[in-house]
């Protein structure tokens, strides 16, 4: 990537990034800038086009669930540069691993969704075209199909908290 070797002020950076000043701040002080951020004549922060490319990274990073020190962590690794490249890689690794874990269950939920929508629309079809006579029969077997549907998927019933 080219660099233009344009300053930026902060408020330029977070209009390009779609960060806050508050969150670029935050990020200096985590440490999770590829370099330290750069100060004029006046003390003011000045960036460059490396800094939003390395900016756009960690949004992605951090969007996908990447925690704050695993951050800091490659950006440390990044900036000592050779030698740390088996490092980053696992780093990377073992985070594609956890997003596709959080897919597949994300796939698993949408199916339990998709299987209930299906439950919900035939039994409306059904009423809708039929006279209002719901036996308690038709009841007893629209929860035995939710509560086998949710069994079936793996989701339970209680809120598993999130890390």
């Amino acid at each position: 990537m080219t660099d233009t070797h344009e300053d930026l002020t902060i408020g330029q950076v977070a209009t390009r990034t779609g960060l806050s000043i508050d969150t670029l701040r935050f990020y200096e002080r985590e440490g999770i800038l590829a370099n330290p951020v750069r100060r004029n004549t006046a003390g003011r922060r000045v960036y460059a086009e490396h800094d939003i490319a390395w900016l756009n990274m960690c949004m992605i990073l951090r969007g996908s669930g990447m925690p704050i020190p695993a951050i800091r962590h490659y950006t440390e690794l990044a900036r000592a540069g050779e030698g740390t490249e088996r490092e980053r890689l696992a780093i990377l690794r073992e985070h594609q691993s956890r997003i596709a874990a959080q897919i597949d269950q994300l796939h698993k939920c949408l199916d339990l969704i998709g299987y209930k929508v299906g439950v919900y629309e035939d039994y409306l079809a059904e009423t809708e075209t039929e006279p209002e006579t719901e036996t308690e029969t038709e009841t007893e077997t629209e929860t035995e199909h939710d509560m086998g549907a949710t069994t079936e998927v793996g989701v339970g019933t209680e809120a598993e908290p999130r890390s």
